[in-house]
């Protein structure tokens, strides 16, 4: 068996009406998948006074977040403001990043003719695909994080007083106009640092464990999936307490820092 390793693209596997399903995509949407039943069986075990099981399991999770939040922004009102968004972001990546590791993604998949007309060749078109492997579920993500970021900004401080951040009198204040331009190409920047950097983590690890399992299929992968697993979990609490921090930086006037 010859050794593939996996494509910096994610793979279309059907069209539906001109539309490409693609493989990091139905992973995707297998984790929200899980996060939404995980929900309902919380709502319906919610009615419980006394939490126990999945419930209290979830309960922990949720308040713990909250609390590590808070701890980081040091404002309750702020905290509550931006913890849907950030938790659930947390939520949904470490989600993806595990399941990534489950038996069949990245392995099972169907051959299918690949290339342009006359220089067609069979390539292995896997079913599922770590979502965070794509490159395009990375940026969708991070434009997310940077909209929601401005948005925070400008509803707690006012569009005028935000947009001061950015676009300074260069006649009244010529170093505070240049640290305004700063600042505005970073929040660009920060669309890029958010995308490579999960995309980066992610995509090494599969690469990773793709090697390993073609080199020793049975005992060397083993310790490989832990780490993944730690890898998986550092990368959804970076880009959930980035975020986070970045609200609290919008969200804060230049007369507060």
């Amino acid at each position: 068996m010859a050794f593939t390793p996996p494509t910096l693209s994610s793979e279309t596997i059907v069209e539906i009406a001109g539309f490409p399903i693609r493989n990091s995509m139905v992973m995707a949407w297998l984790a929200m998948l899980v996060l939404i039943v995980a929900a309902l069986i919380y709502r319906r075990k919610s009615e419980n006074l006394v939490p126990r099981g999945f419930q209290n399991l979830v309960e922990v999770l949720v308040g713990g977040l909250y609390n590590f939040f808070l701890e980081i922004v040091h404002d309750a009102k702020q905290a509550k403001k931006f913890f849907a968004v950030c938790a659930t972001i947390f939520l949904f990546i470490i989600t993806s990043n595990w399941m990534g590791i489950l038996p069949g993604v990245g392995s099972i998949g169907i051959y299918l003719p690949h290339g342009e007309a006359g220089h067609e060749s069979i390539a292995l078109v896997h079913f599922f695909r770590t979502g965070f492997a794509d490159i395009n579920m990375t940026l969708a993500l991070a434009i997310i994080s940077v909209i929601l970021t401005q948005f925070y900004g400008i509803t707690s401080l006012g569009f005028a007083s935000y947009a001061h951040k950015f676009f300074v009198n260069p006649f009244k204040d010529f170093v505070g106009s240049f640290v305004g331009l700063l600042e505005l190409v970073s929040e660009f920047a920060k669309i890029i640092s958010f995308s490579f950097r999960l995309f980066g983590n992610i995509f090494a690890g599969e690469v990773l464990l793709v090697v390993m399992g073609f080199l020793a299929p049975f005992i060397a992968p083993i310790p490989f999936y832990g780490l993944e697993l730690f890898v998986g979990f550092v990368q959804a609490l970076v880009f959930a307490l980035l975020t986070l921090v970045f609200m609290k930086m919008a969200a804060t006037s230049h007369a507060a820092h």
